[in-house]
């Protein structure tokens, strides 16, 4: 059990040092942005210390994510999807229609 939860943490790790520097800010600069200490977010990615459910649900709202996008490994950009969903839940059926078979002309190329 210890195994699986420090693969869980060096994933959780990973994903927020790929997200952060996605988003070209430092540790610091995000540690600050989310009111933490200096040192918080360079302490969650070496392993140093874990995020508490709040640190988690304050680390999603900083990058204007949900959690379980967060932790959506196999999406490479959460940021943007998440904001393209957001558009597509204020379209007709008719428009989302149309945005499908783009969608699906786009992916044949």
């Amino acid at each position: 059990i210890k195994m699986v939860k420090n693969v869980e943490e060096k994933d959780f790790s990973l994903r927020l040092a790929m997200l952060r520097i996605k988003k070209n800010v430092s540790a610091r600069e995000m540690s600050l942005a989310i009111g933490k200490n200096p040192n918080y977010i360079n302490h969650i990615e070496i392993g140093k210390t874990t995020a508490s459910l709040a640190g988690i649900l304050n680390i999603c709202d900083y990058f204007d994510i949900i959690p379980s996008e967060f932790f959506d490994i196999g999406n490479p950009n959460p940021e943007k999807l998440h904001a393209i969903i957001e558009d597509l839940k204020k379209l007709n059926d008719k428009q989302l229609n149309a945005i499908a078979i783009l969608i699906e002309d786009i992916k044949k190329r």
